[in-house]
């Protein structure tokens, strides 16, 4: 594995920064914090209002003199202060002290598979400012594939979807290390900018930050061509009043049309870079679905009509990541070779020992023998 697990299993704090929530779990205490990485500031004084759902509930409906912050982006910091501001606030002051009293407290956090030397440094100083005194970074792929129980570190392919609020993050896994993987600018948000978009252009329509979700049954496929449309509510362009339309589901599927496509050809693109072996082991096991847009409507309908894979969605696919981090510095995850090397050393050791008690029968049946005779 490109980590170190041995390093891994001394940290305590185990977090995923991820663009739409943060998540923090700590052993002994489980999952401790599951809330939205927002941070309301006060852009006068530079107060911190509010963070998590209280800052979320905010955005849209704030005066001027106060701004939501969003300080991770695709799975990567870039705000370090402001991150800092928001996970000193959602751990709480209680946890902090117990944290101040551990000088040597080591956290492991998730970063995208192709973060540069700027994200991972990003990654550290946010945790470093909390407390933390060594900080290791697992690649989000391998941490969510252990997450949802996928053998990652035995020699067979595995593939796995991370599909997070602005980004979608597509490997394949073999051995503990990622064989083959892209990031596709494709999320939740992408959706929704989709359908926002094109209920502007077609229905001179503006939808509200919510407005969106009655449309996304319509993109399951159980939503047949000759089903009725769906309503929905929003300010009309040119009047600026309050509109109700009604869209046809086929509408709304073809609106997501152009961020899907993107997403099919990396998907094939990461597996024309694969070893044939890897694309033969991945034609029986398909394909996972973890992050939190994994449970779009007909998303997983959709990828297994173009690539002819099974595709799986993960139990509780939003908390994939943060679970495999903490089954990492539980120990539960070990590597192939060294379980090899210690079924070998089990199995040697079970041979001598049959060995040796042969060695010893067989001298005692001499020993009788020789008695017998004289």
């Amino acid at each position: 594995m490109p980590f170190s697990l041995d390093r891994l299993r001394r940290c305590t704090v185990a977090v995923d920064l991820g663009a739409a929530r943060t998540r923090v779990h700590i052993k002994q205490s489980g999952l401790v914090v599951d809330e939205p990485s927002a941070v309301a500031v006060n852009t006068y004084s530079g107060a911190l209002i509010a963070v998590g759902t209280a800052a979320e509930r905010m955005a849209g409906r704030t005066p001027e003199h106060i701004r939501v912050v969003r300080p991770v982006t695709g799975g990567m910091v870039v705000d370090i202060e402001m991150a800092q501001r928001m996970l000193r606030a959602l751990v709480g002051e209680k946890v902090r002290r117990a944290w101040r009293r551990r000088p040597s407290l080591r956290a492991a956090v998730c970063v995208p598979h192709n973060a540069d030397p700027l994200a991972r440094r990003a990654a550290v100083e946010t945790l470093a400012g909390v407390g933390a005194r060594r900080v290791e970074l697992v690649d989000a792929p391998t941490a969510a594939g252990v997450g949802c129980g996928l053998p990652v570190e035995q020699p067979e392919a595995t593939m796995i979807l991370v599909c997070g609020a602005t980004t979608t993050q597509v490997a394949v896994l073999s051995l503990g290390a990622i064989v083959a993987a892209t990031t596709v600018p494709m999320g939740g948000d992408t959706i929704h900018h989709a359908l926002v978009q094109h209920l502007r252009n077609h229905h001179e329509l503006m939808l509200p930050r919510h407005g969106v979700r009655p449309l996304h049954q319509a993109l399951s496929g159980a939503v047949a061509p000759g089903d009725g449309p769906t309503e929905v509510h929003g300010r009309d362009v040119v009047t600026g009043r309050a509109r109700t339309i009604l869209i046809d589901p086929a509408d709304v599927r073809a609106a997501v049309q152009a961020p899907m496509t993107g997403l099919l050809d990396s998907i094939r693109g990461v597996l024309h870079r694969c070893p044939p072996d890897l694309v033969a082991d991945l034609a029986g096991s398909g394909m996972t679905l973890t992050g939190g847009m994994a449970l779009l409507p007909g998303l997983d309908q959709r990828l297994h009509e173009n690539t002819g894979m099974a595709v799986h969605i993960a139990d509780d696919p939003a908390t994939c990541a943060v679970r495999g981090l903490a089954a990492m510095t539980d120990g539960a995850v070990r590597p192939f070779g060294s379980a090899a090397a210690h079924a070998r050393s089990a199995g040697a050791a079970g041979t001598a020992d049959t060995a040796d008690t042969a060695d010893v029968a067989g001298t005692a049946d001499a020993e009788k023998q020789t008695a017998e005779a004289g």
